[in-house]
């Protein structure tokens, strides 16, 4: 999934490098800081970026500069929002690129494709669901961390492949079927990964998971609670 340098032209590394560096300087100018002042979410984000280092070394090959993982980038947005995860999978992607999994020239590039994209879409997603999906659990893991880490990985395998056709780097045929119909697989691996971090993540280590909100997925349903009743009981009784 990575893209290597040497199969794009210098103006498009040069033009994506700057695109990244602006894109990057805003997501540290609007991140919030001050929730890692918390050292259970410093551990967290750090825990993170190790993890993902981890999974992002572990990957397959097609083809030469045709390289498949998955990228966690939902997860890490539903952790610790949009910004805080661009700048984690910015660190991601610096790391790899050190263990010589990137291309140095590229990482303007990856950082666009593979950590802007699902984590736009993560982001986007989980607007929407608060605003227009009805506040429920399953709707949180199964829209917002099984379906938006499927659908992110299918959008960066399009924009991959169509970058790819457009500089002329593989046969369009060969992309189309050698390459693309991978990401439908990795979309599924990717899905039940997010959807199963997700869910314990929200079980056992609630406090990492700054998009989950009790007050808003848990909520008993309205009327007077069991305390409430048995009070009225009792002054029923006194009287």
């Amino acid at each position: 999934m990575d893209l290597s340098g040497p199969l794009f032209p210098a103006a498009w590394l040069w033009l994506s490098a700057l695109a990244a560096a602006a894109v990057l300087a805003v997501a540290v100018r609007r991140a919030p800081w001050w929730r890692l002042r918390d050292p259970v979410r410093l551990n967290a984000w750090l825990g993170a970026i190790v993890v993902l280092l981890l999974m992002w070394s572990m990957n397959a090959g097609v083809r030469e500069g045709l390289n498949l993982h998955l990228l966690g980038a939902s997860v890490a947005t539903l952790m610790f929002g949009g910004p805080l995860a661009l700048v984690a999978l910015a660190v991601v992607i610096l790391g790899s690129a050190i263990n010589g999994s990137i291309h140095w020239s590229a990482l303007g590039l990856n950082l666009l494709v593979m950590a802007g994209i699902p984590v736009l879409l993560a982001e986007r997603l989980r607007r929407f669901a608060e605003r227009r999906l009805p506040p429920n659990y399953f709707v949180y893991i199964f829209v917002q961390a099984f379906a938006g880490a499927g659908v992110g990985v299918i959008l960066v395998g399009l924009a991959a492949t169509a970058a790819l056709i457009l500089v002329g780097a593989y046969p369009s045929r060969l992309l189309l079927d050698e390459y693309l119909p991978f990401f439908l697989l990795l979309a599924f691996s990717e899905a039940w990964m997010s959807g199963m971090a997700m869910t314990l993540m929200v079980v056992f280590r609630p406090a990492w998971v700054g998009s989950f909100e009790d007050k808003r997925y848990l909520a008993e349903s309205p009327g007077p609670s069991r305390g409430e009743h048995r009070d009225n009981t009792g002054d029923q009784g006194n009287e």
